[in-house]
């Protein structure tokens, strides 16, 4: 499409996206690259994991972006089925395959199988705990979020754009069930909030230390506004010595020392788009090899298998950003 070219559409993006950004930090407290990581992964498609501990803000981080985004306008169907702009999944130990993908139920009346869509079927979906879940129920999330669509009993729906999903994941707690390595694989950035310094602290106190702190939090984008961006990042120049540097980036991790499984090249894909992103937020309509090294930890870190599961997977990560030799 033409307009993909076009710099006045790029600025216009950024601009947004900007305000967007502003948004969230005039309710919540957050360093801004980890801010425009999610607000990239966003605009790139892509999935996002918020790990930490608890009580750091992860929910609330992702309640104030739904809520930056206006989308009452924006119920669509798919195959007759209704989709909600946002669905909340408080994840439990008990909670079922059929709790979120939905399930057939037989209608009396009509002597027929209804569809009881489950809430995964929305446009921004926030689940939140996602390792309280068991893996039978963690891999009902697999083909939904990379193919987004859901199969059941033979029949498939699609879910339409944009979707997006955002799992917290607290790192400590009982009956945690660690995330396998392919739901792993499909979530495109993992972020960690981690405390806040002293005055960072301050200021969330006193943000938050009012009842209704979230009464005049209101939208600044639409979701329309949302596809648009989603459009415009595949116009993002990626030259050909930048992709190189990514394949060998990504390719590095699988033989570094102490890793039983490295980024799959799943992971060089995911790295490319966010990177576009990320131009394009930054009203830029090319991407640099500094721009992959500097978002290279978030999409790659969290795919690392290694031998000794207490060890730093990004320290392992920089020895790679290290050895790959940047193109001239």
């Amino acid at each position: 499409m033409a307009e993909t070219f076009d710099p006045a559409y790029i600025q216009a993006a950024s601009s947004s996206a900007k305000r967007l950004m502003a948004n969230i930090r005039s309710i919540i407290v957050i360093e801004e690259q980890r801010l425009e990581t999610l607000i990239a992964a966003l605009v790139a498609g892509g999935h996002v994991i918020l790990a930490d501990t608890h009580g750091v803000g992860k929910t609330s981080l992702a309640r104030a972006l739904s809520e930056s985004i206006e989308w009452e306008d924006f119920k669509v169907s798919s195959q007759g089925i209704a989709v909600e702009p946002f669905n909340r999944i408080q994840c439990t130990v008990d909670l079922l395959p059929q709790d979120i993908l939905g399930f057939n139920r037989f209608e009396l009346s009509g002597s027929d199988y209804i569809f009881n869509r489950g809430p995964i079927f929305s446009h921004f979906v926030l689940c939140d705990e996602i390792n309280l879940l068991t893996p039978k129920t963690q891999g009902s999330f697999f083909q939904v979020m990379e193919e987004q669509r859901v199969s059941i009993e033979g029949k498939t729906y699609q879910i339409p754009d944009p979707f997006f999903i955002i799992a917290t994941m607290n790192l400590r707690g009982q009956h945690l069930f660690p995330l396998p390595a392919p739901q792993l694989d499909r979530f495109m950035v993992e972020i960690s909030l981690g405390y806040p310094d002293g005055p960072s602290e301050l200021e969330i106190l006193r943000r938050h230390e009012k009842e209704d702190s979230w009464a005049s939090f209101k939208p600044v984008v639409n979701a329309a506004e949302l596809l648009a961006w989603q459009k415009l990042v595949d116009g993002v120049t990626i030259h050909g010595s930048v992709q190189e540097y990514v394949v060998n980036l990504v390719r590095r991790t699988r033989s570094l020392p102490g890793i039983v499984t490295g980024a799959s090249p799943r992971a060089g894909i995911k790295l490319s788009r966010l990177c576009r992103a990320v131009a394009l937020i930054r009203g830029q309509d090319f991407v640099t090899v500094d721009l992959v090294k500097e978002f290279a930890p978030a999409v790659l870190s969290h795919r690392l298998e290694l031998q000794d599961p207490s060890a730093d997977r990004r320290q392992a990560l920089e020895q790679a950003l290290r050895e790959v030799r940047v193109p001239a």
